[in-house]
């Protein structure tokens, strides 16, 4: 059932018109889009314990997008949500620019703080999964999660929260210009790269905000009708192996990276909050297809 669903949503996807939100691509075939999320969370990820059905629900397969894909997914309602995305934050030092440096900034922080309220999230979620006598409490993914928002089985919550937050990190990497290389003479068509090879710690950690960083403007599809005179998502996009922007590898690796550090961070909080046993118990859980090992 959530195979046929998945299809059908991809199919009315294409009937209404394709948001730019898919972004890293969700799915496989559809203008370019090769499962970039599902392929960054797999790659980031690997070698850490997870069984092929928890790292499934979380990352997605063939016909589903997985909790990281859930943004993507038509009618969840996140498509055009900015921060969910890390896009609308750009800005050019010329005169008249549509947007501030400040208001720029202040959509970036924006995705940020969605990172960190959703990372947090799932922190709180994973009460659920394991009691304070350390017995199993909300551990089951049996017959897929739903992704929707709503909550419902613990596993399910945090795996959602997870999706959201790894979603809009990952996107960073393709929407901003922190991987880009340096432009000789940047314009709004051809921005300036920042040309970093490592993840931002910007994102989960402190520190003043990154100077010379933007991201593009989006605000509808298709994307020529909109962000007139502005530095839009489809100049500095990364989302495809055919971008003409460049650094889709870079930005797939370094993305990749900042997916397994999210992960480690993830499961430092839950140690800190919850003490060692209980929250190393946690994490095994999420991880595990048979929770009644960890």
């Amino acid at each position: 059932m959530r195979l046929r669903v998945s299809i059908v949503a991809t199919v009315v996807t294409l009937a209404v018109g394709v948001p730019h939100a898919l972004a890293f691509g969700t799915v496989r075939g559809l203008l370019g889009q090769n499962a970039e999320h599902e392929r960054i969370t797999r790659q980031g990820l690997a070698g850490l314990g997870f069984g092929r059905a928890s790292l499934s629900e979380l990352a997605g397969e063939s016909g589903t997008f997985g909790a990281v894909g859930a943004p993507d997914r038509p009618g969840r309602g996140l498509s055009d949500r900015k921060e969910a995305h890390c896009d609308g934050g750009d800005y050019f030092d010329a005169p008249g620019y549509a947007q501030s440096r400040a208001a720029a900034e202040a959509q970036l922080t924006g995705c940020r703080s969605w990172i960190l309220t959703n990372l947090d999230a799932a922190v709180r979620d994973a009460s659920g999964l394991v009691k304070p006598d350390l017995s199993l409490d909300s551990t089951s993914i049996f017959g897929g999660c739903a992704y929707d928002g709503s909550k419902g089985r613990a596993k399910c919550n945090v795996l959602e929260d997870l999706g959201l937050a790894l979603h809009a990190a990952q996107d960073f990497y393709s929407h901003t210009n922190w991987v880009d290389a340096p432009r000789a003479g940047p314009t709004i068509d051809n921005p300036q790269g920042l040309d970093n090879n490592a993840p931002a710690s910007w994102l989960t950690g402190g520190g003043a905000f990154p100077a010379g960083l933007i991201s593009g403007c989006y605000d509808g599809f298709p994307e020529s009708f909109h962000c007139g005179g502005r530095i839009k998502h489809a100049t500095l996009n990364k989302d495809t192996a055919s971008t003409a922007r460049g650094g889709y590898e870079k930005a797939m690796n370094i993305a990749a990276q900042d997916t397994r550090a999210m992960w480690m961070a993830f499961e430092s909080q839950l140690v800190a909050r919850y003490g060692a046993a209980r929250g190393q118990k946690m994490a095994c859980v999420i991880k595990s297809d048979s929770p009644s090992r960890c």
